[in-house]
């Protein structure tokens, strides 16, 4: 399993779910504590507030699902798939993803601060207007993908591919332009400033 930052373990749980079958199930409301799913199949599963905090997926399928106003705290995600997957206004502060797929998902607003994304192949998911404060990318694939308006403030970024990937009106003030990849990738004036700068060039008006 891929390290949290720091080294901090995952959280500890108190119960199993193994093999349940939530497909379409309406998730509203809901709240789960210290939980550990097995092979859950959420196939478009969908529900506005439900809550989810410090609990384990293991093999889960979040296909085609739509989460509104949600949020999975400290959560751990491993071996994961989110084909498809919708998260709207959700928090994932805190949560660890190792070995999961991502392609089609999409991610509007909400805070996913603090998250762990070491690795990810995001090259076909979209994050749009989220908070993403220290969030680990080291080594991600964002190759082609979208972080439109993402608050990258302190993200560990080191060895990240951003070949192609739409930037445009995010935080990107702690991304080494020395240490990723940033080919074809697309920025707006500001950020061509930014790079401008962390290259240590003296950019003048005139």
């Amino acid at each position: 399993m891929a390290d949290r930052k720091h080294g901090v373990p995952a959280p500890a749980t108190d119960s199993t779910v193994v093999a349940e079958d939530w497909d379409s199930r309406d998730l509203s409301g809901e709240n789960h504590v210290r939980v550990l799913f097995t092979d859950i199949d959420m196939t478009e599963a969908h529900g506005v507030g439900a809550v989810f905090t410090e609990c384990t997926f293991r093999g889960a399928r979040f296909n085609a699902s739509t989460h509104t106003d949600g949020a999975f705290l400290n959560c751990t995600f491993v071996r994961c798939r989110f084909f498809d997957a919708t998260f709207t206004g959700c928090k994932f502060v805190g949560s660890m993803f190792d070995n999961c797929s991502y392609d089609l998902m999409k991610v509007s607003g909400g805070d996913w601060s603090f998250t762990g994304l070491p690795g990810a192949d995001l090259r076909r998911a979209s994050f749009t207007d989220v908070r993403m404060r220290e969030a680990d990318f080291t080594g991600a694939r964002c190759a082609g993908g979208t972080l439109r308006k993402v608050d990258l403030s302190g993200a560990w970024t080191q060895k990240a591919d951003f070949t192609g990937c739409d930037l445009r009106g995010s935080e990107i003030s702690s991304i080494d332009p020395h240490s990723v990849e940033l080919k074809n990738a697309v920025i707006d004036p500001y950020q061509a400033v930014v790079v401008a700068t962390s290259l240590g060039l003296d950019v003048r008006s005139e």
